[in-house]
């Protein structure tokens, strides 16, 4: 359903390393990389793309000022690779906002993780299944 999507960095930088940590426990890198030459307000604007191989899903997009708070959910092909999403983020300096584990309260087999990223975006991997 969803084609792309984008969150908003005060700290490009760091944001972008962010996501290049932890996005690879997911089959997931950066994609491509750009400049919005086209906007007169912020022409040195930078953006980034993350997803699988040739396809721009999740967009870094620098901006001046915060932007409110957005959540995504990741796929994840197991339990191991939502754990793995997690610890990545925690070494990447993401905050931790719900370590691994079970949520029966979203439905049976619900297994996620939840992080915080540099701007404070919540980001969680999940797996839905019983394995």
């Amino acid at each position: 359903m969803i084609d792309h999507l984008s969150f908003y960095a005060t700290d490009f930088a760091a944001t972008k390393a962010f996501y290049e940590a932890l996005l690879p426990t997911l089959g997931c890198g950066l994609v491509m990389e750009r400049i919005a030459t086209e906007d007169p307000e912020f022409p040195t604007r930078r953006m980034a793309a993350f997803g699988p191989p040739q396809r721009p899903v999740l967009w870094i997009i620098e901006t001046k000022t915060p932007a409110s708070p957005r959540h995504v959910a990741f796929s994840a092909k197991d339990r191991k690779a939502v754990d793995a999403f997690h610890q990545a983020a925690l070494k990447a300096g993401g905050q931790d906002n719900g370590a691994p584990g079970k949520r029966p309260q979203y439905h049976a087999g619900y297994y996620g993780a939840f992080v915080l990223d540099p701007d404070g975006n919540n980001i969680e991997a999940v797996r839905h299944g019983m394995d």
